[in-house]
C-alpha cells in the first residue's frame, strides 16, 4: 500500500532554509566561544609569607685549661771511686815458664770430645748414590720383578676406585745387603704406597753395592707399578 503525502506536508522543499538555519547557528556559536575570556591563573607560591624567626643560640667561648709539664725526672748522677795508689787490688797470677828454650816440648792441644759423640760420628757413614758396581737385587731385574709379581696384593680400596699407576720409592743398601730407610718419593695413594713400601721392606739380602771393591752404603731407587688386570 503505497503511502501519500500531501505537498504542504512535504519537507524536501524546505531543506535549503534548514541548512542555512544551521550554518547561522553555527557560526554564532564559534563567534561567543571566541569572544569569552579566560582569567590568567597566578602560579602559587609554596613558600609561606610568614617568616619564621630562628633564635640563634650563642656559644660561649671556652679556653682550655694548659695542664703544667710533668716534673723532669732526676738527674742520673755516676760515682765515681778514686782509689789511692797505695791501694792493693786483686788480679790474677798468671804463670808462665821464663826459662823455655828451642827445646822445650810442648804438649799437642787435644779438644773433648764426649763419648757418645765419638759413637754418633762413627755410626754415620756416607751413603753413595753412584759407585762402581751398584747393587743388585739376587737373580737380577728379572727375578726383581717376580718377587714383586709375587708378594705385591693389590689393595681392595684401589681396586674399587679403579687407581693405578707407578710408586716411586727410594731406600738404602747396606753393606751387608740389608734395605733400609725406604720411604715413598711419589704415590698414587688407594693403600699402594703402603703395599710397595711393605713389600720392599720384606725383600731378601741384596748384593750390596761396591767402591774400589769395598762394600759401602748406596742409596737406591725403585719404581713399583700398580696396573689393574
Amino acid at each position: 500500500m503505497n503511502t501519500k503525502k500531501s505537498h504542504a506536508a512535504d519537507l524536501e522543499n524546505k531543506r535549503f532554509i534548514f541548512f542555512e538555519l544551521g550554518c547561522v547557528i553555527t557560526l554564532a556559536v564559534v563567534l561567543l566561544g571566541f569572544n569569552l575570556r579566560t582569567h590568567e591563573k597566578k602560579p602559587g607560591s609554596l613558600l609561606s609569607d610568614r617568616s619564621v624567626a630562628v633564635q640563634e643560640e650563642m656559644i660561649a667561648i671556652t679556653q682550655q685549661e694548659k695542664l703544667p709539664p710533668p716534673p723532669a725526672p732526676p738527674a742520673q748522677t755516676t760515682v765515681i771511686e778514686i782509689v789511692s795508689n797505695e791501694s792493693e787490688m786483686e788480679s790474677e797470677e798468671i804463670e808462665f815458664n821464663a826459662e823455655a828454650d828451642q827445646d822445650t816440648r810442648i804438649e799437642t792441644y787435644v779438644p773433648y770430645t764426649p763419648p757418645d759423640m765419638e759413637e754418633e760420628e762413627e755410626a754415620e757413614e756416607i751413603v753413595f748414590v753412584i759407585v762402581e758396581s751398584m747393587p743388585s737385587f739376587p737373580g737380577g731385574d728379572e727375578a726383581r720383578i717376580e718377587y714383586l709379581r709375587q708378594n705385591i696384593s693389590y689393595p681392595i680400596m684401589a681396586r674399587e676406585a679403579g687407581i693405578e699407576g707407578t710408586v716411586y720409592l727410594t731406600f738404602v743398601v747396606e753393606k751387608n745387603g740389608e734395605i733400609t730407610s725406604v720411604r715413598v718419593l711419589r704415590g698414587i695413594g688407594g693403600g699402594c704406597d703402603e703395599e710397595a713400601v711393605r713389600v720392599v721392606e720384606n725383600m731378601p739380602l741384596w748384593i750390596p753395592g761396591k767402591q774400589r771393591n769395598i762394600p759401602v752404603r748406596v742409596q737406591f731407587n725403585l719404581p713399583v707399578k700398580f696396573i689393574l688386570m
